[in-house]
């Protein structure tokens, strides 16, 4: 039988790429859109890199709306819940982001659990676990690990994925169904774009090749490819050794510096524009005082952390794709969609 899979924010850059591999392996996809103008658009680019789309269709959902929640998750044998805010410079109002995240997770999960859906996928994240330690913190960070909500590094992002996932899991642990729920947290995700709304990931390597870093603040990325992160939101839906249990999956901590090395290797004609050197912490922090997204990058300073990824990698059965590959993945299909 084929089976039935509901995806939350389906525009999204992780998951478009859910989607598509979903509809490769000839899954019946539902997603949600905020407005039903973006659905054709997004059945036109996942027809493009090939995709069945006779088994997609849409729904439009709003994460702070009660309505059409119930109706459109009914009758589906997955959920798989990717739809959260996501941003690099953070909003004067906290709760912009906070809000929507808590409350689109409570909205999703207590509809799956009451279509009775075999299981909840949750993309949640790395910066659930990994903030709120200290700048010098060097333990590695594993599944049990939680941001500490009260560190100096915590930002309304890092608030927004912290409490909706500890949402998802008082919700199900509420219901007595642990179980159904299985929770993905990726780090920052790189890899190709499918189309020109390339997401807040591929405009900060976008900004790096088109000369928006003169030099590189000392920040550090743990990093996953898209295609590997939807994979494993896929083989996390009917893995039972995954239930009930989160799942890191990010590469090893690099600098921003590194990433812009790779580009620089790969892409000679970009050379110039991209950062070669560190710039000094105090001339970050001088511009955080004029600049909201720099105000950000001011808080992640020399701060870098390690995580235990053996879960992912047992449930991809291999390696993840290097992030070098995934950093210049993601930099070709930008210039080949024109955008540089």
């Amino acid at each position: 039988m084929t089976q039935r899979v509901f995806i939350t924010g389906i525009s999204g850059f992780l998951a478009s790429h859910i989607a598509l591999k979903l509809l490769k392996n000839g899954s019946k996809v539902t997603g949600s859109v905020r407005s039903m103008a973006k659905a054709e658009h997004i059945r036109k680019v996942l027809q493009t890199h090939g995709a069945d789309t006779a088994r997609l269709s849409f729904v439009e959902l709003d994460l702070l709306q009660d309505d059409g929640w119930e109706e459109a998750i009914a009758n589906h044998d997955y959920l798989i819940h990717t739809a959260s805010p996501f941003v690099t410079t953070m909003p004067d109002d906290p709760q912009t982001l906070i809000k929507p995240a808590v409350e689109g997770t409570e909205r999703a999960l207590q509809a799956g659990m009451n279509a009775n859906v075999t299981r909840i996928v949750l993309t949640s994240s790395t910066v659930a676990i990994a903030h709120g330690h200290g700048k010098h913190h060097n333990k590695t960070l594993t599944e049990a690990d939680w941001t500490n909500v009260e560190g100096d590094d915590v930002t309304a992002y890092v608030l927004s994925k912290t409490l909706a996932e500890k949402k998802a899991w008082e919700l199900v642990e509420t219901a007595g169904r642990k179980d159904i729920l299985t929770v993905i947290n990726p780090g920052f995700i790189m890899g190709p774009v499918l189309e020109k709304d390339i997401g807040t990931s591929g405009a900060l390597i976008h900004k790096m090749m088109s000369g928006g870093f003169p030099a590189s603040p000392d920040i550090y990325f743990s990093c996953i490819d898209v295609r590997d992160a939807a994979e494993l939101h896929i083989n996390a839906m009917a893995n039972k050794d995954i239930a009930g249990r989160r799942c890191l999956a990010a590469g090893p901590t690099i600098p921003l510096l590194d990433i812009a090395n790779s580009l620089a290797r790969k892409f000679p004609d970009y050379a110039k524009k991209l950062p070669t050197r560190r710039m000094p912490d105090l001339l970050v922090r001088l511009g955080a005082l004029f600049d909201s997204e720099i105000k950000t990058a001011s808080k992640l300073l020399g701060r870098k952390h390690q995580v235990d990824a053996s879960c992912a990698k047992a449930l991809l059965g291999r390696d993840f794709i290097s992030t070098e590959t995934a950093a210049c993945d993601m930099a070709e299909s930008i210039i080949d969609l024109g955008l540089p």
